[in-house]
This record gives C-alpha cells, sequence and structure tokens, in this order.
C-alpha cells in the first residue's frame, strides 16, 4: 500500500462523552475515499482531529510517512487541508481575498496568481463575482469558493466535510463533477458526505462511522450493494 494518510486507533472525546472510539482507517495516494454515516456518528470529529483543530485522547495520525503535527498551521504546511462544512468564507472580504487567503504560507506570487486563474477555470462564475464580497454569494457559490480556497494551498490531501449539504440537486451534481476533476489532476481526496448514494459512486473505497466506531469498508461499490448500508443509509428496505 502506499497510504498518504493512515489513522491508528483513534479515540476522542468531549468530556464525558467518547466521540470516536478506536478509529482505524487509511488513504492511498491518488484516491477518493468516503466516509458515511448518520448525523452525530462523529464524522466531522474525524476531520476536524486531522486537522488539529480538535484533540485526540490517543492514537496515531501519521501523513505521507511521518506523524501528523496537531498544530493546524503545521497540517496545512504538510499539505493536508480541510474544506469545512458550512463553507465558512470570509463573509466581509472578496472574492479573490478570500482566495488569496488560501495562499497564507505560500510567497511566490506569480504562482499564486496563476493558481486564482485556476480556480477561476474551474469555477467561472467566482470570476465574474471576484471583487464581489463573499457574504452576498449565494450557497452554491460559498462552496466554490471555500474549495477554491482550498486548493489555493496546493494541498496533497484534500479533507471535505458535507461539500453538497444544504445545495440545489443541479449544483450538487456540479460539485462532485470538480471533486472528481480535482483528484484526477493529482489530489487525493477524504470526503465525509450526506449525500451517501454519490459519495459511494465517486468513492475508490468507503468507511462507515456509526456512534464513533468504523463498522464496515469496502470497494465504493460493494457498499452501495450492501443490503445493511442500502437500509441505513440509502432509504433501501431490504426484501
Amino acid at each position: 500500500m502506499n497510504n498518504i494518510l493512515e489513522i491508528k486507533d483513534l479515540f476522542v472525546s468531549y468530556g464525558g462523552v467518547r466521540a470516536l472510539q478506536g478509529v482505524s482507517l487509511h488513504v492511498e495516494k491518488g484516491e477518493i475515499v468516503t466516509l458515511i454515516g448518520a448525523n452525530g456518528a462523529g464524522k466531522s470529529t474525524l476531520l476536524n482531529t486531522i486537522s488539529g483543530i480538535q484533540a485526540s485522547k490517543s492514537g496515531e495520525i501519521w501523513f505521507d510517512g511521518s506523524f501528523l503535527s496537531r498544530k493546524p498551521h503545521e497540517v496545512v504546511a504538510r499539505g493536508v487541508v480541510q474544506i469545512p462544512e458550512g463553507r465558512q468564507v470570509f463573509a466581509n472580504l472578496t472574492v479573490k481575498s478570500n482566495l488569496e487567503m488560501g495562499a497564507f504560507l505560500r510567497n511566490n506570487k506569480s504562482e499564486i496568481a496563476k493558481d486564482i486563474e485556476y480556480v477561476f477555470s474551474v469555477f467561472p462564475r467566482l470570476k465574474e463575482r471576484e471583487n464581489q464580497y463573499s457574504g452576498s454569494l449565494s450557497g452554491g457559490e460559498q462552496q466554490m469558493l471555500a474549495i477554491g480556497r482550498g486548493l489555493l494551498s496546493k494541498p496533497k490531501l484534500m479533507l471535505m466535510d458535507e461539500p453538497s449539504l444544504g445545495l440545489a440537486p443541479l449544483l450538487v451534481k456540479d460539485i462532485f463533477k470538480v471533486i472528481r476533476k480535482i483528484n484526477d489532476e493529482g489530489t487525493t481526496i477524504f470526503l465525509v458526505e450526506q449525500n451517501a448514494r454519490k459519495a459511494l459512486a465517486i468513492a475508490d473505497r468507503a468507511y462507515v462511522l456509526e456512534v464513533g466506531k468504523i463498522i464496515h469498508e469496502g470497494r465504493g461499490e460493494e457498499l452501495l450493494d450492501n443490503p445493511k448500508v442500502q437500509e441505513a443509509y440509502l432509504g433501501i428496505k431490504s426484501s
């Protein structure tokens, strides 16, 4: 295996509540790996722990062959970026300034400018709105901006937390096309997504998290065909 991310026996608690209970998983370079589960299962907690936002009680997180720092800015510097749930764009900054914030650890202005133009090529609507304040964008446009801002950090691994949440079906389709494009161009994706059907369809491999524990894993199409997964997450009742 050529793992870019490896998590070993990870425990995370909030006070007396065990949010993650011995989670172990891996993501190989070049993959799209999906994590699905019900609300409160611990999916966002896992991403936040990888990013250094949430402290762990015990366990190990390895990235690209060595321990991953627990300081968020060092995590980003290593090549791991999180696209947060709810977009969390800087509402009082313009679209272009938001993108520039994604490059805060970079110094080469010409390369940054080149990458901003790349983001505008992926999301033409952002180019049309580059001088517009981000708080005035639609939800779909803010999601595009959040992804674009993440790309400006030149990530090796992109953690995506519910990128389709609250979006119209046509925009959901567009976002999944972009996820595939980003992956095809060399960025590994670890995807948390409430639209289990689309997430499993796009995934090389997938895990199911339930009450802080991994209960199923396999190739995306295998879990799509798993009767227990179908009933719990796809709304398909077993006959």
